[in-house]
């Protein structure tokens, strides 16, 4: 107990605010651990009326009494695991596209299944800090894992790109048989800062190939391009998650497909705790029976994925 106290007020950096943590009183906290330093004969904290620090033998001892609150912490979770059925409210943020268009379509039949579940998702394609913001987890359609940040990116499927227009276009136009064909064609172009969207990256046979490519329409959203890619404008170069259906349905038709681009992953992000929460590990199994052994929006006729 006292070891939890002082861990919550060197996290804290406040009596005051560990008191209000714990919903305790700021004397019983004080008492707490004034008790702890006489059985220890040590002083932890450097105390002044406008700042809190930990000496010496403070720093070094809450590095082991934070361990061991840790473990008790996960020791818990450990057993509520085993007994608790998935319950409560988990926080999500997807993607914009990739969660309105796959993610927020599914949530009923996941809903169904878990009743004592509710999920509170917010759609944004900006990074975000999951503990900062209290998201139980984020689904992005990219991930570069960057060195210091400190959280788990699970695979839940492949995500494809194609390049596609409608069977009306090339009938008019003709159907480019190489990258370097796209240069005579007009290609909807995705651009927004930072992006390299006036070059198209395949791989073939010689390895990696880049193709310069143009067209009448430039726009920072997929989903307004694959739109123009249905009304016959040109070509897009789009991700099966959004195309995928069309694409069985013969609405839009893929070329280049022995020219694969480089693969990229969906993932689901979450904080490593040693043992997920129920609510949160349940929908991380809802996606990845969804999605396996393939996502139903890569089964396009004709090709092998």
């Amino acid at each position: 107990m006292r070891m939890a106290i002082f861990a919550r007020v060197v996290e804290a950096k406040s009596f005051s605010e560990a008191a209000r943590r714990l919903r305790m009183s700021k004397s019983q906290v004080s008492k707490q651990v004034a008790s702890l330093e006489r059985s220890l004969g040590a002083r932890l904290l450097n105390r002044t009326t406008r700042k809190l620090s930990l000496t010496e033998s403070g720093a070094a001892y809450y590095e082991h009494c934070a361990r061991i609150v840790e473990e008790a912490k996960q020791a818990e979770l450990a057993i509520g695991r085993f007994r608790s059925a998935p319950r409560g409210v988990i926080k999500v943020n997807a993607s914009v596209e990739f969660g309105t268009l796959q993610v927020a379509p599914a949530l009923p039949a996941f809903l169904a299944r878990f009743p004592e579940v509710s999920v509170d998702m917010t759609l944004s394609d900006r990074s975000i800090d999951l503990a900062e913001e209290g998201y139980d987890l984020a689904i992005r359609t990219a991930w570069k894992d960057e060195p210091g940040l400190n959280v788990i990116a699970r695979q839940l499927a492949q995500s494809h790109r194609k390049v596609c227009a409608t069977p009306e276009y090339f009938e008019r136009h003709g159907a480019p048989l190489k990258p370097d064909d796209l240069v005579r064609h007009n290609c909807l172009i995705y651009a927004d800062s930072g992006s390299r969207g006036d070059w198209w990256s395949f791989v073939g046979p010689e390895g990696e190939i880049a193709v310069p490519v143009s067209g009448n329409l430039r726009i920072n959203d997929n989903e307004a391009l694959w739109q123009a890619a249905r009304r016959g404008l040109g070509i897009a170069f789009l991700p099966t998650f959004i195309v995928g259906q069309d694409l069985q349905q013969g609405v839009l038709r893929a070329v280049l497909t022995e020219y694969m681009p480089g693969e990229r992953a969906i993932y689901a992000i979450y904080l490593p705790n040693r043992y997920l929460s129920p609510k949160v590990r349940a929908f991380i199994d809802f996606f990845l029976a969804l999605y396996l052994p393939s996502p139903h929006w890569d089964r396009i006729p004709g090709e092998g994925k």
